[in-house]
């Protein structure tokens, strides 16, 4: 489910709040599904609980999750996150459009780039 990068400079909690949400926004973890226990999900990944606590909790702070005490995490996907998420897409493509710019490369140039045309495939 969750593969970590230990070569990856983000912090581990991070890492699995992306890939959480990811495998959320992409469908693969369903609404109203329960997630793994901390401790379950700690020893799967055999990192600290506390990591993945704090995983837990900053994905209920963005709302890709909700807390049932006593019974555990559950997804609380909504069309929403997937729009905000998108949305931040956009703005970081928007960034990296207007570096690009910057230093003399098209927007022409960058959709080649993006879509493989023109390369060279010696």
């Amino acid at each position: 489910m969750i593969i970590l990068d230990y070569k990856d400079a983000r912090p581990i909690y991070e890492q699995v709040v992306d890939k959480l949400q990811k495998l959320i926004i992409n469908g693969v973890l369903e609404p109203d599904s329960k997630l793994p226990s901390v401790r379950s999900l700690a020893m799967e990944l055999c990192i600290n609980p506390n990591t993945i606590q704090k995983a837990y909790a900053e994905l209920e702070r963005k709302g890709f999750l909700y807390t049932i005490k006593g019974r555990g995490n559950f997804v609380s996907y909504n069309e929403e996150l997937f729009t905000l998420k998108k949305q931040e897409y956009g703005q970081r493509l928007n960034a990296l459009l207007k570096e690009a710019e910057e230093i003399g490369i098209s927007h022409q140039e960058m959709l080649s780039m993006i879509t493989g045309e023109g390369e060279n495939h010696d």
